[in-house]
């Protein structure tokens, strides 16, 4: 679609991260005047602290995996000038060179996007930014620091994000007691790591230092790994957890978490202490919306201090819209981006599909991975929707065999009668892959048959998929023959 405007639109974005990224892109796409404010760097917190350096992470601890268990695929290890029998490896992790390769990655990804956006013709301005009036930006080099600039746009974007909760009883140190923005200033890896909460946060550094090979403790507060995802996949992780070696303590709850001596000790609320080198505090995040002028802007927020927009990221300001972590719609960087552009093609009048929260993919990156995407079991079992479910293990897929997978399996949902499909899960490695066709299916609601009706590669995992469409094959005894 091609926009005309009567004169230059113009449009202030706070904050660089995936949101205000792709918001900034898309105006300058549409021909847009763009400034963009960011404090610590293009990218947010998504690529400097949080998606980037964790991802690469668990990259290196994926990796540590596949060494150590090439043997059972018949890869054997030889010392030159020993007795010709085989080796078994023995993984070392050196820790400060992986800290120090994914914050590279991470600020060479930032460098990138600022390219980006230079290129795109966007202004870039290093400070901290507050909505003034519905209109215009204030530019300060800090939390009560001196103002240098000050931005009228026709358009505002917020996409602040977030930073991880601290609880009062377990303050960080930096040192011992971490949160996930802190575990890569250490040198070594940590002798035994608790982590507090078992969210997605929690899981995926559980399953990469357990995988990195620290023992791992990883404490709960509900009675299953990841509450709130599908029941069958967290049951999956939880069983390679255990496997590992790893401690669950489920239904507990973190009282207080104290430095003693050379290491932590996390009291739970029954008084049970538990002693380990290091402790992760990954008990949820807060927005990071508070002193920047959005209450006196008039812009609603949530009582827990996040944004209310609506499906096209406007808040309750017709001109000022918010993308990503810091908005009560879902965080995720890949729905901070869309959320991004949807605000912006909005403002201008562009087309724009309102976004769906039953059709957004996620994915959490333990080992093995979860992909999901729309309607889960639980919501056909709470009698939201009608609908089928079939589940095939990877573990009866050639390629999987070949590949020495054992856990992991793909579930399909489809709507009772028409066969829909309306959901999926799929846990095993590369589930953020695999997940992409049923996610198409969701979106452009195709119907099993259809899908199965799609040549998978003869052996790949995605073959799975096809397989448990096809076991769902609905009968139409109207359709006409070919």
């Amino acid at each position: 679609m091609s926009l005309s405007f009567e004169r230059t639109q113009s449009v202030a974005i706070i904050g660089g991260g995936p949101g205000g990224y792709e918001a900034a892109l898309a105006a300058a796409q549409l021909g847009a005047d763009v400034t963009l404010v960011e404090r610590a760097g293009v990218g947010g917190s998504a690529v400097m602290t949080d998606v980037v350096p964790s991802k690469t992470l668990i990259a290196t601890a994926d990796a540590a995996v596949a060494i150590a268990g090439a043997g059972e695929l018949g890869v054997q290890l030889f010392a030159k000038g020993g007795d010709g029998r085989p080796l078994k490896p023995e993984i070392a992790i050196n820790l400060a060179q992986v800290n120090k390769r994914l914050l590279a990655l991470a600020r060479q990804q930032s460098e990138d996007m600022r390219a980006s956006l230079l290129q795109a013709g966007v202004t870039i301005l290093e400070g901290h930014g507050r909505v003034e009036d519905d209109n215009a930006v204030v530019v300060s080099t800090g939390p009560g620091g001196t103002d240098f600039d000050r931005i009228e746009a026709d358009t505002l974007v917020i996409s602040v994000g977030a930073s991880p909760r601290e609880l009062p009883s377990a303050k960080p140190d930096g040192e011992r007691i971490l949160t996930w923005t802190q575990l890569y200033d250490m040198k070594t890896l940590p002798e035994h790591l608790i982590v507090v909460g078992s969210g997605v946060t929690g899981a995926e550094f559980a399953s990469a230092y357990m995988n990195l090979g620290s023992k791992v403790t990883l404490i709960s507060s509900r009675d299953q790994v990841l509450p709130g995802e599908d029941r069958d996949a967290a049951a999956v992780i939880e069983s390679v957890f255990l496997r590992g070696g790893m401690t669950l303590l489920p239904k507990s709850r973190a009282k207080s978490v104290v430095r003693e001596g050379d290491g932590v000790v996390v009291t739970l609320s029954d008084g049970t202490r538990v002693e380990g080198s290091h402790c992760l505090m990954a008990v949820g995040s807060i927005p990071n919306t508070a002193g920047i002028g959005l209450e006196q802007a008039g812009v609603q927020l949530a009582q827990s201090g996040h944004i209310r927009v609506n499906r096209v990221a406007r808040t309750s300001v017709p001109n000022i819209y918010a993308a990503g972590d810091c908005t009560n719609f879902f965080p995720l960087a890949s729905v901070a981006a869309m959320q991004g552009r949807t605000a912006v093609f909005h403002a201008f009048g562009d087309v724009v599909i309102p976004l769906e929260k039953r059709r957004i993919t996620a994915n959490i990156f333990t080992a093995p991975e979860i992909a999901t995407v729309g309607w889960g079991e639980e919501d056909i079992a709470a009698g939201l929707i009608g609908g089928v479910v079939h589940k095939l293990p990877l573990s009866s897929n050639p390629r999987a065999k070949m590949m020495g997978i054992s856990d992991g399996f793909v579930k399909l949902i489809a709507r009772e009668g028409s066969g829909t499909v309306v959901g999926g899960v799929i846990v095993g490695p590369r589930a953020s892959e695999l997940i992409y066709p049923i996610a198409i299916a969701v979106e452009r609601r195709l119907t099993v048959d259809q899908v199965s009706r799609v040549f998978a590669v003869y052996p790949s995992l995605a073959g799975t998929i096809t397989d448990a469409a096809r076991a769902m094959h609905i009968v139409d005894r109207d359709e006409p023959e070919e």
